[in-house]
């Protein structure tokens, strides 16, 4: 998540740095081969181009709508597991108790309450683990150029998939071992520890170390983990419609092609060097396009481990020292801070 207010140049030019160089060069060649070549059938009237432009805004507005569903929705599923999360800590701590049995110290529901309380933290951070496993849809994967420059971007902001041993170190503090080599040989480990979660709770109702009420209320939260989960796992594993997100690029790359032909003429109409007035122009229309288009291609994958996602290590992070706290303990660690104007 960017948290400045606003995007410096240097931050600017660093993302679309390189297309502005290619910018300049297309339009450059048009102007030069029109002036010094005399290829003045090398433009097209502005009226049909202002058309394309327009259909063009319209259709990349509407894949940048889109994105931001995807993304604000993934934000609002992360700020319920929060809320959800910090009553399943103060449900534990309420509901499990000796009150309905003998021969269990407090000690030992004290224990339970670690249990389960801690066992839900490895499900935060085993979530986030898997929902950041790249998809063949994600700039990871795409060609060299982009997966270079996805790489880059990663280390900038503090996440390197490829070299990221947080996630196993934090479920090795809040999972025994015995069931950490278990759950973690499973295909979706998050899935199984609120599974292992609901074994625990059918084991303390048969001890009577909570009734009938309270089995049920905290077996409710589960399934809202449960489904936010799912709801998670569906941004991630289905992309925006790709006959949207690939047709979009394709749209923005013909009107950047046909916009120094249009440019070129409107300009020599002023004078003698009215042509290369064109140049800075026709970068900037073809930047604002393409930052239009970066936008929503960037957005549309809030899990994907860069600046536009959903700050999963943070928020976990937020809930891990609510939870602590309500145990009781006094150290728990910082909260996760920003790298480079992003928090992740």
């Amino acid at each position: 998540m960017f948290i400045n207010k606003h995007f410096d140049v240097k931050g600017l030019l660093r993302f679309t740095g390189g297309h502005i160089i290619w910018l300049t060069a297309w339009a450059t060649l048009v102007v030069a081969l029109f002036e010094f070549f005399h290829w003045e059938w090398l433009h097209i009237p502005w009226l049909p181009l202002s058309v394309i432009g327009t259909a063009v805004a319209f259709y990349v507005g509407f894949k940048n709508n889109s994105s931001y569903d995807r993304l604000w929705e993934a934000r609002k599923i992360w700020g319920a597991i929060v809320n959800e999360s910090r009553s399943w800590g103060a449900s534990v701590k309420a509901f499990v108790n000796n009150k309905s049995v003998e021969g269990v110290s407090q000690d030992e529901v004290n224990l339970i309450h670690k249990k389960l309380i801690y066992r839900h933290i490895g499900w935060l951070y085993a979530l986030r683990s898997q929902l950041l496993i790249p998809t063949p849809w994600e700039h990871i994967n795409q060609n060299r150029f982009v997966k270079r420059a996805t790489e880059k971007r990663r280390k900038r902001y503090g996440v390197n998939l490829f070299n990221d041993g947080v996630t196993e170190e934090e479920l090795e503090e809040f999972l025994p071992p015995d069931e950490l080599q278990r759950l973690i040989e499973y295909k979706n480990t998050a899935t199984q520890i609120i599974d292992q979660q609901s074994q625990d709770l059918a084991e303390l109702r048969s001890k009577n170390l909570i009734n009938d009420f309270t089995h049920v209320e905290l077996q409710k939260l589960l399934q809202l983990f449960y489904t936010h989960q799912g709801k998670a796992e569906r941004i991630k594993k289905f992309p925006l419609p790709r006959q949207y997100g690939a047709s979009s690029f394709i749209f923005v790359a013909i009107f950047i092609f046909l916009l120094p032909l249009g440019m070129v003429s409107e300009f020599h109409k002023l004078g003698e060097m009215g042509a290369w007035l064109s140049i800075p122009f026709t970068v900037l229309v073809g930047w604002v396009y393409l930052m239009m288009e970066l936008i929503g291609d960037y957005s549309e994958n809030p899990f994907e481990g860069l600046g536009n996602d959903i700050p999963m290590h943070s928020l976990c992070r937020v809930i891990e020292i609510d939870l602590r706290q309500m145990l009781g303990e006094t150290e728990v660690p910082p909260p996760i801070q920003s790298k480079n104007g992003v928090l992740m």
